[in-house]
């Protein structure tokens, strides 16, 4: 065989491999984040990503939003057509687990790649509604509009899941001109009111952070949306210093140029209070208990790194534990086994934190 041939050879099979990336049907076992976010770049401007396109489309509330845990990747039936059509008014867009922003996102990949005016104009339609859903003090909800009854809680600034900095990191990436949003051509009209937007929710995490004699420490996982103050979300959930949300509410506040000094105080003062809060000498393991079922316990180890609790008492700043009924406990075994193993009382997402600070300190000369 010639050296010609052998190269023909090659990028035959080069060509095949890569439509099959494009064309593969493997999206659909994917988790919807990842297709809309993730998939190799030719692949949104296929004819699979424009059928997934249609139903981001037809999925969009009026008021511009999504809802959340949507599978959108998957082809629509009949009765889920109807659904998306009928409940188009009905309230259920939220920033709920990176609901909006990331259908928005697929948006933005989809129309770099096919320009359908569709696509922006959508995408334009789900920005306003970051805008509208934002309270006058600077916080986001979780639901816009809000989940009155079962759900009042979806009306509280929500930093839980990182709600509202997930919001706001969309908003910085608009007004940086994101490469992302390039081909979008969004106006500088648009782009001052992102940065409007984004500035006041800066004011929002500044105002809500819990003062313990007059020195900043951290947040709560929701602060009520009129008082500011820390706010229960479900049952299990209940006003607390959080050590986990508070992170990346950190980060985003370390992401500031030239931050001001109530900034830097902020930051401070969380850092302190990581510092001061962390856990050692312990590790979580999951083991199988006596009915043979997986469980999750805690274990003494004197090497362990550290970690932190998810929730500490707001008046003795201790970790605690809750079942569905709402009481605290003061160690994760005394909870219900369907709690300890259904949710995250640890963390070590502090630790990231604490190894960025002294390049922060460093960097704005502190």
């Amino acid at each position: 065989m010639s050296k010609k041939t052998i190269i023909i050879a090659v990028m035959s099979i080069v060509t095949i491999f890569c439509n099959a990336q494009i064309s593969s049907p493997n999206y659909q076992n994917r988790r919807w984040r990842d297709v809309a976010l993730n998939m190799p770049s030719d692949w949104y401007k296929s004819d699979e990503a424009k059928l997934v396109a249609e139903n981001v489309l037809l999925a969009q509330k009026e008021i511009g939003g999504w809802e959340k845990n949507r599978d959108f990747h998957k082809k629509f039936s009949d009765l889920e057509r109807s659904y998306y059509l009928n409940n188009k008014s009905e309230i259920g867009a939220t920033f709920d687990n990176n609901a909006t922003t990331t259908e928005l996102r697929f948006l933005a990949k989809v129309y770099a790649h096919n320009r359908d005016e569709r696509y922006k104009e959508a995408f334009l339609k789900g920005l306003n509604y970051i805008f509208i859903a934002q309270y006058e003090n600077g916080g986001w909800p979780q639901f816009y509009p809000v989940r009155k009854g079962s759900v009042d809680y979806s009306a509280h600034i929500t930093y839980n899941d990182d709600a509202m900095v997930n919001t706001m990191n969309f908003l910085k990436e608009i007004i940086l001109d994101n490469k992302e949003f390039a081909a979008l051509q969004i106006s500088n009209e648009i782009k001052e009111k992102a940065k409007i937007a984004f500035d006041k929710g800066v004011q929002a995490i500044l105002d809500t952070q819990i003062i313990v004699d007059g020195k900043p420490t951290v947040w709560c996982a929701q602060h009520d949306e009129i008082t500011l103050a820390p706010a229960k979300a479900r049952s299990y959930e209940l006003a607390s210093f959080s050590g986990a949300e508070s992170v990346n509410i950190v980060l985003l506040l370390m992401e500031i140029d030239n931050p001001s000094k109530e900034i830097v105080a902020s930051i401070k003062g969380a850092v302190q209070w990581f510092e001061n809060n962390k856990i050692e000498g312990i590790r979580i393991e999951n083991t199988i208990n006596k009915d043979g079922k997986r469980d999750r316990v805690v274990v003494e180890d004197k090497n362990a790194p550290a970690i932190w609790g998810r929730f500490y008492d707001l008046e003795t700043s201790q970790p605690f534990f809750c079942s569905r009924d709402g009481v605290k406990r003061n160690t994760l075994a005394e909870i219900s086994y369907e709690r300890r193993n259904a949710y995250s009382w640890y963390t070590d997402k502090p630790a990231e934190l604490l190894h960025k600070y002294p390049e922060w300190l460093k960097k704005n000369k502190l």
